[in-house]
């Protein structure tokens, strides 16, 4: 009776254990763990903020174990936030100062512009598409302040003058400085209202008929139509300073003709720009983020053009994977 009844017991026991020898009622201890969740932070242009962003919709779709924090604020906050040790990477629009470059590890990306901005009401706009600017009239207008009316420009005389109202960034930016340095100046040498951020700039000319200002183009290009946005115009930039756009210099009026016009070499460097992803100097990087390095200079290229940025050339596209490859520590 006893025997029969431990043979019982013991089928009953092999019936509620399963096959890893757990029994069915407890929790299983060797299952399979969700991958650990890990978070590469991001402070800077807000050039590169919506590319960014792209990037990283894209790159969770096969890596959805990696969580993206990534805020703007201007290259000069994330230089600030990258050093401090505040975010992981900075998003940087402009070329380092000697001094900066000992302090990061700089990763070139690929390259955007800048350009100068008016309102699409301007009462000269017609004749700013026709004559273009000049870079001394770009210098006399944004920082000697030596133009200082929409006559004066255009040479018109008039009893009635309509005053420029020059709009620059208030903070930090990789932009301001990038077309400051178009007419042999840097940022402090821009003279007008600041205005906080890409977005913020671009709304202030929108709002002001005798505004000007200057952006980022995908800030004055929608990318999904490839035509500027509404409120919004350029002055083209007279490359050869003839005093008229001629047919090669007149690359404004769709995003990817003007796309076309920087890979070209025919919109000038600067106000042509390089993007960049920097990190602190001296700190071993974690693999996470060099593997979203090495993602966004091979399978991420191919979101460049349609989020209106310029690939980089060839050449220097592996040069910037070589160095890439250097930190990760391959010695090829």
């Amino acid at each position: 009776m006893k025997k029969g009844f431990s043979i019982t017991i013991v089928a009953l026991l092999a019936f509620i254990i399963n096959f890893n020898g757990v029994p069915a009622h407890a929790p299983s201890t060797l299952a399979a763990k969700s991958p650990k969740t890990v978070s590469i932070s991001f402070s800077g242009a807000y050039a590169l903020y919506p590319l960014t962003q792209l990037w990283a919709s894209e790159y969770n779709k096969t890596h959805p174990d990696v969580r993206f924090d990534i805020q703007s604020g201007g290259a000069g906050k994330g230089l600030t936030d990258c050093l401090s040790g505040a975010v992981d990477v900075a998003m940087f629009s402009r070329e380092l100062t000697p001094s900066e470059k000992a302090q990061v590890w700089s990763l070139w990306l690929c390259k955007d512009a800048i350009l100068p901005t008016i309102n699409a009401s301007n009462p000269y706009a017609k004749q700013l598409k026709i004559r273009g600017l000049k870079k001394a009239e770009a210098l006399a207008i944004y920082s000697d302040h030596t133009i200082t009316t929409w006559e004066d420009l255009l040479g018109i005389n008039s009893k009635t003058t309509h005053k420029i109202n020059v709009y620059t960034r208030a903070d930090a930016a990789g932009a301001a400085d990038t077309w400051a340095s178009f007419f042999g100046k840097k940022q402090d040498g821009l003279k007008g209202i600041g205005v906080n951020g890409d977005p913020g700039l671009a709304d202030a000319v929108k709002k002001d008929v005798n505004g000007i200002g200057y952006n980022s183009y995908p800030f004055i290009y929608d990318i999904k139509s490839g035509k500027k946005v509404a409120g919004i115009d350029v002055i083209p930039i007279d490359v050869n300073g003839n005093g008229t756009i001629d047919p090669e210099e007149n690359f404004y009026d769709n995003e990817r003709i003007f796309q076309k016009a920087v890979n070209d070499g025919k919109y000038p460097a600067p106000p042509v720009r390089n993007l960049y992803f920097l990190l602190k100097a001296n700190t071993k990087a974690r693999p996470e983020i060099l593997d979203f390095f090495q993602w966004v200079l091979t399978d991420g290229q191919k979101f460049l053009m349609q989020a209106g940025f310029v690939p980089l050339p060839k050449g220097d596209l592996n040069s910037s994977l070589k160095k890439l490859s250097v930190a990760r520590g391959n010695k090829s």
